[in-house]
């Protein structure tokens, strides 16, 4: 059945969607800012051009959550289809994008309708604030919680002692895939304690600290108590990127280096390998 698509020239009809869209923008401006409020991921698909026939006018606006639901409105029928899962795939990527509908039966981009115009939404996704959750907050933890917060991260420290702890105990049911683990306890038995519950949450990242053998001994406790090899995969340990340092402040710069890497998906590598040096061009 094809899309149905506003009648040329009816100022009294445009008008009318245009008031009703009205009320739903304002109903998709609201679900965005508790979305932003609970700290969620969303993606907003809004017309930001209309050449030709179309169901959907400049301004209409889509709010599109990671399981597809959806608040407002782009027109209806394939065209809000095809944004919603535009959407989706910009949240799953993590990236705004712009998307170009074609309202015709063939030709690139094309919906397999008889409207005849060409639709662009610019999605804008919304990222949760990233989590950096320390578990461990002692001579390290410090320095790197400090960090972490100038670079962006939302910062929660677990100690057992209140006065370095921001949160009581580490929680996994408070863990999301924006969440960062670094695990750099005093005792060998707290960072195992703490390294089978991070596994078992849907973390970034799971990193921890100590020498080659340390951590070969907590994995293999770990796969004696049931834990599979591809969760073990998950984890960086020893933790950090190989900077040299070996102050505590130069070692939580180590690890926040690789957190960072990891969560822009970065080399870790000098950006200076594979650039061409041409003689005399400084």
């Amino acid at each position: 059945m094809a899309m149905a698509c506003p009648v040329q020239g009816d100022g009294g009809g445009v008008e009318i969607v245009y008031r009703r869209q009205g009320g739903i923008v304002r109903e998709v401006i609201a679900a965005l800012s508790e979305a932003l409020e609970h700290n969620e991921p969303v993606a907003l698909a809004t017309v930001v051009e209309v050449a030709g026939a179309s169901p959907a006018q400049v301004g209409f606006k889509l709010l599109v959550r990671p399981d597809g639901a959806t608040v407002g409105n782009v027109g209806g029928g394939e065209l809000e289809q095809r944004v919603r899962d535009e959407a989706v795939a910009a949240l799953r990527e993590g990236r705004s994008r712009l998307f170009r509908s074609t309202l015709r039966e063939e030709g690139p981009d094309a919906l397999g309708t008889l409207c005849g115009g060409d639709v662009t939404f610019f999605i804008e996704v919304y990222n949760p604030i990233p989590t950096l959750l320390i578990v461990g907050g002692g001579h390290l933890g410090r320095p790197l919680a400090e960090m972490a917060r100038i670079v962006g991260f939302s910062v929660q420290v677990v100690d057992a002692q209140p006065e370095r702890a921001t949160v009581p105990q580490f929680d996994p049911a408070a863990v999301t895939p924006w969440t960062y683990v670094v695990i750099i306890t005093r005792t060998h038995l707290t960072d195992e304690q703490a390294l089978r519950q991070a596994l078992a949450t849907p973390a970034a990242y799971v990193g921890m600290i100590g020498s080659q053998r340390k951590v070969q001994t907590i994995f293999d406790h770990l796969r004696a108590s049931g834990v599979p090899d591809e969760q073990l995969a998950r984890v960086r340990a020893p933790i950090g990127l190989d900077l040299g340092g070996r102050s505590p402040e130069e070692i939580a710069l180590a690890i926040l280096a690789e957190v960072v890497q990891v969560r822009y998906g970065g080399t870790g590598l000098p950006r200076a390998l594979g650039v061409e040096r041409i003689a005399g061009n400084e």
